[in-house]
């Protein structure tokens, strides 16, 4: 079964109180009780799949954006070096097993050369001195006593951080029910190349890392790793339920997505792009704090000073009514931050529209990105813009 993100009209199934109860619980679907028997069901504004038993429901983003499009967006917005062709250009039959390829493929490039090892402290209870004594320790805990040693030691190992996280995804991919032999056997076959590495305890915080020279060629599997054991369950439910679920907010997708894809765009120009950049609008007395506080989704600026702002709106119909209170926003955004135009962004397709504010130097452009494009075409787009809104704030700031 299949929904648009957008749907209203809900949809009467047959269900068991438990499947019901475990729909209702992924977030994904409104699930309410029929007066005639059976059970309604409807988005509630998430993008995703979820899956009980044989029953699979996903919920697709609007705008024939298809489910490798969701992936690619997904990716260059956790890695802007995800390339077109690391999703593949045949449409899968359904979420999780986009997500599944997907990710098979940067695990498989990130562990081409093997898994990366580093040093890491350890601290142990041996018989044998091996690094340094914790003094504390020995005392508090063997007062008296040779052995064991209370020692702290650097070991070299493939049993860290990112390897967990690695590993910990692939594990969850592989209790995801169906799935090709084909796929199934990628997977197992990651699983192995890092044997012995550990996995993380449901609940608990993913370890952090920094992208450095000895991990770069594992970023991007890392972030989409990251946003499968954040975004995915994989669980049993009541009376035995085998759930699995996947849902992301797609406003949350596209605004990730603007602000990477305009920071790698204006790169070649001499400012910066800053997301939600922080601002106010109203005017501070000494010793007093701002009431009316401003996040913009992308400010790029120039000698520290704001010359653009973005604002991306995933929902708005780009069918010519436009909403008051977007522009509203807008206008407050050029008058506090002093710029003269601000560029609204929508997912969707159409031309461009110009607004002068009345009595006012303001202007906003309402620009539409078309989701629906191949990941090339909807990257040069971002790059036209990019030129497009720097080649007018040149002219306006002379």
């Amino acid at each position: 079964m299949i929904f648009d993100e957008l749907e209203t009209q809900p949809q009467t199934v047959e269900l068991s109180a438990d499947e019901a109860l475990a729909l209702q619980d992924s977030k994904l679907l409104n699930v309410s009780r029929e007066w005639g028997g059976g059970w309604n069901i409807s988005p509630t504004g998430l993008v995703g799949a979820v899956q009980v038993d044989d029953l699979l429901i996903e919920v697709r983003p609007k705008a024939r954006v298809g489910l490798n499009r969701l992936m690619f967006l997904l990716g260059y917005a956790a890695d802007p070096g995800f390339r077109e062709d690391d999703v593949d250009a045949e449409e899968k039959p359904d979420l999780f097993t986009a997500i599944t390829h997907s990710f098979v493929r940067q695990c498989e490039r990130a562990l081409k050369r093997g898994p990366i090892s580093s040093y890491v402290t350890v601290d142990d209870s041996l018989r044998v001195l091996r690094g340094r004594i914790r003094v504390g320790d020995q005392l508090s805990r063997h007062l008296g006593l040779p052995v064991p040693l209370e020692v702290t030691y650097d070991e070299f190992t493939m049993d860290i951080g990112e390897n967990r996280i690695l590993r910990s995804a692939l594990r969850m991919l592989l209790c995801l029910p169906g799935g090709s032999p084909e796929i199934r056997s990628r997977l197992s076959h990651l699983d192995r190349k890092l044997d012995g590495v550990g996995f993380l305890l449901k609940g608990n915080p993913l370890p952090e890392w920094q992208e450095t020279k000895a991990n770069g060629h594992y970023v991007a599997a890392l972030r989409l790793a990251s946003l499968v054991l954040k975004s995915l369950s994989v669980e049993a439910g009541k009376g035995g339920l085998r759930m699995s679920s996947f849902a992301v907010e797609m406003q949350n997708v596209f605004e990730d997505f603007v602000t990477v894809a305009l920071g790698e765009a204006f790169a070649s120009f001499p400012g910066t792009v800053h997301a939600q950049f922080e601002s106010h609008l109203d005017e501070i007395n000494p010793g007093s704090k701002p009431r009316t506080k401003m996040y913009v989704d992308a400010v790029y600026c120039e000698s520290g000073l704001p010359r653009i702002v973005f604002d991306a709106k995933y929902k708005a119909s780009f069918s010519g009514n436009y909403s008051n209170p977007d522009e509203y926003q807008m206008l407050a955004y050029c008058t506090a931050l002093e710029v003269p135009r601000a560029w609204l962004l929508y997912a969707g397709s159409g031309k461009p529209r110009l607004v002068k504010v009345r009595n006012t130097s303001k202007e906003i452009v309402h620009f539409p990105l078309d989701l629906s494009l191949s990941p090339g075409r909807l990257l040069d787009r971002v790059h036209q813009l990019a030129a497009i809104a720097h080649k007018a704030q040149a002219t306006a700031y002379g």
